[in-house]
């Protein structure tokens, strides 16, 4: 299936990353969701921005009729079913490492959070789109992730561990929903430069990241949404369970 003809949703698209995600796959034609939890104002003006081929809804990603609701709504919106999920939904997190919480300090609550928010996001609105991919004999899903548990260069403890679990999860996903023509992979950036989880990295850390990328940059937003029409477009139709990293060749997996 052409992107042109996809209806997809990306989870936490009302700011940051997920805003170019939804852009990126507007650009190309499709019909785009954009999930938000709380920023609605952010959300509605970009819906606005990219037009009748956008919608923004409201859904908390680690509650399941929530996101059944969701769906619901888009489809009968659009007069389709959903094609791509990209579950780029985050908990609340600060990528400032001056200020992480230690070994000896993290308490399991924090882990907690980033596994609901990634694990638990992702397996609902996979669940949940699975009935109309099946219907298709089509779908896309890409779980957004991150180079860190390939190179901790700051331990973020909670969060690399979550986003461990998810590539985890893309894998075995992978080969279970293969038959049925659906392909799961995932996209892994590192820092990004910037977003609203990046804002209270400090500039020295951008520039060290910078110096030690074969591009001398670190990747934007934009940049690292684009790699996600690959895994969404026909060219990738023999390609799942595998972890792009998108991030100027800084880690080689």
């Amino acid at each position: 299936m052409k992107i042109e003809q996809q209806l997809v949703l990306v989870t936490g698209a009302g700011r940051g990353l997920g805003q170019h995600i939804a852009r990126a796959f507007a650009s190309q034609g499709a019909k785009v969701i954009i999930n938000y939890h709380r920023s609605s104002e952010a959300a509605r003006a970009l819906a606005q921005e990219l037009g009748e081929h956008a919608l923004a809804v409201q859904a908390d990603v680690t509650d399941r009729h929530q996101v059944d609701t969701l769906l619901t709504l888009a489809q009968a919106h659009f007069g389709q079913p959903v094609s791509t999920v990209v579950n780029n939904a985050l908990a609340t997190f600060s990528f400032n490492g001056d200020a992480r919480e230690k070994a000896d300090s993290i308490g399991w609550a924090s882990f907690q959070s980033q596994f609901d928010g990634s694990v638990r996001g992702a397996l609902n609105t996979v669940q949940a789109a699975l009935p109309g991919m099946r219907a298709q004999h089509f779908g896309r899903i890409i779980n957004i992730g991150s180079n860190l548990f390939q190179n901790p260069v700051v331990p973020y403890h909670d969060y690399t561990a979550a986003k461990a679990a998810l590539l985890s999860l893309t894998r075995t996903l992978a080969g279970d929903l293969g038959p049925e023509g659906i392909t799961v992979n995932m996209l892994s950036g590192g820092l990004l430069r910037s977003t609203d989880a990046s804002a209270a990295t400090p500039e020295a850390l951008f520039d060290y990241i910078a110096e030690a990328t074969p591009l001398r940059s670190v990747t934007t937003p934009a940049e690292f949404a684009d790699a996600a029409l690959f895994f969404a477009s026909p060219w990738s139709r023999a390609v799942t369970g595998q972890n792009l990293v998108v991030d100027g060749g800084l880690v080689r997996d």
